[in-house]
């Protein structure tokens, strides 16, 4: 009986077990500006796998300034790819495409794959069920989109915003204007 009595004792006056601190939780790095934010992320394959990382003739950034007069509206649930005035940027890389309204912030990315004159979009959280072609023109600095299919993505806003004017390349038209800086830079670019 003393014998427990005793092991009780020492138990109780036993230091108490150290706790494990709770896990520290990761957040996923993000960057200052929502722009380059868009290049820490990359689509979700909701289709298809992702595309391998190839070059193909339209990769780069691209910008337009659209201006119809018509102000945007302030809305909780915009439409995705409402062609809003102001500055849009597009970029084309790696089998990812990302494009981002400045003004109002909205971003959208997906996956693609390109030939010479036609490009696929796929992987888009717009409209996830959707492999959507398109046709383009690279020339003189200038993307021009056309939709051959009719793009049902978003209510038809991507095919209107994709295609409402042509996106100018920010790009240098060649190596000397690369070097010197003696180019049109289009707004938006830097």
């Amino acid at each position: 009986m003393l014998g427990l009595g005793l092991a009780a004792l020492l138990t109780a006056c036993r230091p108490a077990a150290t706790p494990t601190p709770p896990p520290t939780p990761t957040v996923a790095p993000t960057a200052a500006d929502p722009w380059d934010d868009l290049f820490l992320h990359t689509p979700y394959p909701f289709t298809a796998p992702l595309p391998g990382a190839e070059t193909a003739p339209l990769d780069g950034v691209y910008v337009k300034v659209v201006d119809t007069g018509v102000p945007t509206v302030h809305c909780v649930r915009c439409p995705e790819y409402a062609p809003y005035d102001g500055l849009w940027k597009l970029s084309f890389d790696d089998g990812i495409f990302r494009i981002y309204h400045a003004d109002t912030g909205w971003r959208g990315i997906g996956s693609y794959t390109a030939g010479a004159a036609e490009v696929q979009l796929f992987n888009d959280p717009a409209c996830p069920e959707l492999t959507s072609r398109y046709a383009y023109t690279l020339a003189d600095g200038q993307l021009v989109f056309t939709d051959p299919d009719a793009d049902p993505c978003a209510i038809a806003l991507r095919t209107m915003n994709l295609t409402q004017q042509p996106w100018l390349s920010c790009q240098p038209p060649n190596r000397e204007a690369a070097i010197s800086g003696h180019w049109p830079v289009p707004d938006g670019c830097a």
